[in-house]
């Protein structure tokens, strides 16, 4: 089928399974997935050996990682000739409140907006608390954050949001607008 790139930035590793369960998704379709962490991927990268390419990122303290907001920056031209998609992971996703859902659209908006880029798809999913793996204030500020919320608060172990469901749809809806872009 084609070859694709899917290019995320990560802060506890969530956004990489996620980025990672995308690339299975579309391995199963028949394509061929490279999956690079935004920081390690060369200024000067080019993407001509890919015929799309997903960026993925986390929502930490208001911003996405600088690392992917770089890379699309960069490889807005190349962005352009492609079909791409963009995925946003925050915890702000699991929750209900349009507030938060709007927030997250916002964001997504004003990255694609910054880049003067118009990813095919976009998607929004919710991470993970990892409360074992905080520093103690760290585990002490979002357990106030979570607790603000109604979501979880017990700090002795770790609670994954995700809708892996979700996650397989967006892989698998970008295929297809993929094979209608290779095909028109």
């Amino acid at each position: 089928m084609s070859r694709l790139l899917i290019a995320y930035g990560t802060t506890e590793g969530h956004t990489a399974k996620i980025a990672q369960h995308i690339a299975a998704a579309a391995r199963r379709l028949g394509h061929e997935v490279d999956v690079v962490q935004a920081s390690e991927l060369a200024t000067d990268a080019s993407l001509d050996a890919y015929a799309g390419v997903i960026v993925g990122a986390s929502v930490h303290e208001g911003r996405y990682q600088a690392a992917v907001v770089h890379f699309v920056e960069r490889q807005r031209a190349a962005l352009a000739t492609r079909p791409s998609a963009f995925f946003s992971v925050s915890l702000a996703a699991a929750g209900r409140s349009p507030e938060d859902a709007a927030e997250i659209h916002g964001m997504i908006a004003q990255l694609a907006e910054r880049a003067s880029w118009k990813p095919l798809l976009t998607a929004s999913f919710a991470g993970a608390l990892k409360y074992t793996e905080y520093s103690w204030l760290k585990r002490v500020v979002m357990k106030h954050i979570s607790g603000q919320k109604g979501g979880d608060t017990d700090t002795s172990r770790d609670f994954e949001y995700t809708d892996w469901n979700q996650v397989t749809d967006f892989a698998e809806q970008f295929c297809t607008k993929l094979a209608v872009a290779k095909a028109g």
